[in-house]
C-alpha cells in the first residue's frame, strides 16, 4: 500500500486523505503576487527539504523563511539560476535522498527550456522520486507570459493544485482547487483559505 506524506498544511491533510501518495510530483500554480510561498514553507516542517530556487538568490529565501512567524523547517537551499537551470537542477535532483521533499521555485525558468530536455528532466524526477518515495512540489506562476512547457508540467504532475487569488474592494479572496489527483480523489469543491501567517480555512464569510 502506497503511503499517504503529510504536506504540513494541517487544513489540506486532512481534506487530502493524509496527505500526498509517495513518489508523487505535485504542481503548485498560483498569481505571482499571492501568498503561495506559504505553501512551499510549510511543506519543509514535515521532512528534509531541498528547495531549489531559480529567480531568488539563495540568501533572499533563506532571509524570507526565517522571517515567516508560523511553522517552517530547515530546508537546504540552492540557488540554480543563472544560464543553466535545467542543467543544475538536473545534478540536484540526482543527489536526493531517500523520502526527502523537493520544491523548485519557480518552474517557469525550467519550462522554457527545449521541450525535449524539459520532459526527460521532468521523467528522470518522477523516477527518482518512485524509487526514493519522495515528494516534489513544482511552483509555478500564473502570469501573463506562461511558459510554453506549462501544459507539459500539468500534464506529467500527479496532482495539481490552482491558487485563486482575488481582489474585491477591501476584501481578499483565495480559493485552493485540487483538479487532478493520481492516486487519490480530486477535490469536487474549492477550499477557502487565509494565507496570513500560515495556511487556514478561511471562515469569515462562507466555510468552502
Amino acid at each position: 500500500m502506497v503511503e499517504r506524506l503529510p504536506t504540513g498544511i494541517t487544513v489540506l491533510d486532512r481534506r487530502l486523505d493524509g496527505g500526498i501518495p509517495e513518489g508523487s510530483t505535485v504542481l503548485l500554480v498560483a498569481p505571482p503576487a499571492s501568498q503561495a510561498e506559504l505553501f512551499l514553507y510549510e511543506l519543509t516542517t514535515t521532512r528534509g527539504t531541498l528547495y531549489l530556487s531559480t529567480v531568488r538568490s539563495g540568501t533572499a529565501v533563506e532571509d524570507a523563511i526565517a522571517k515567516v512567524p508560523g511553522r517552517v523547517g530547515n530546508p537546504t537551499v540552492r540557488d540554480i539560476g543563472g544560464d543553466a537551470p535545467l542543467d543544475n537542477a538536473h545534478s540536484l535532483v540526482r543527489e536526493l535522498p531517500e523520502g526527502a521533499n523537493l520544491i523548485v521555485d519557480v518552474m517557469d525558468p525550467l519550462e522554457r527550456r527545449d521541450p525535449q530536455r524539459y520532459r526527460g528532466f521532468l521523467n528522470e524526477l518522477q523516477n527518482h522520486l518512485v524509487n526514493t518515495k519522495g515528494l516534489a512540489v513544482l511552483h509555478a506562476m500564473r502570469g501573463t507570459n506562461v511558459p510554453d512547457n506549462r501544459d507539459l508540467t500539468k500534464n506529467m504532475a500527479d496532482v495539481v493544485f490552482e491558487l485563486h487569488t482575488d481582489i474585491q474592494g477591501s476584501e481578499i479572496e483565495n480559493r485552493l482547487a485540487v483538479p487532478k489527483f493520481r492516486g487519490g480523489a480530486a477535490l469536487e469543491e474549492t477550499i477557502k483559505l487565509k494565507l496570513t501567517e500560515e495556511v487556514t480555512i478561511d471562515t469569515s464569510r462562507d466555510i468552502a
